[in-house]
């Protein structure tokens, strides 16, 4: 089950329960601020997910993936595989 544009696992998140946040995919503008890049590029191009996208991973998701306060290391990225070879 896709639960994110990036690769986000939504129900590992701790936002879910602090702020009330039910995914990306559910929500018009993020909680955060004005806009999420990777969600609006993504919705724009008609992908569910980033690993759909044939630019995969791009510059603007690895950054993301790897931001030293915000990051994961990457489980954003290995989930958005994941995800594009269970849609096969």
């Amino acid at each position: 089950m896709i639960e994110s544009r990036c690769g986000i696992l939504c129900n590992e998140c701790h936002y879910k329960e602090e702020v009330g946040c039910l995914g990306c995919i559910h929500i018009k503008k993020p909680f955060w601020g004005e806009e999420c890049i990777i969600k609006s590029c993504c919705e724009k191009k008609g992908y569910e997910h980033c690993g759909e996208c044939e630019a995969f991973p791009c510059d603007q998701l690895t950054a993301f993936a790897y931001d030293e306060k915000q990051g994961d290391d990457g489980k954003r990225i290995r989930q958005c595989k994941m995800w594009k070879e269970c849609q096969k």
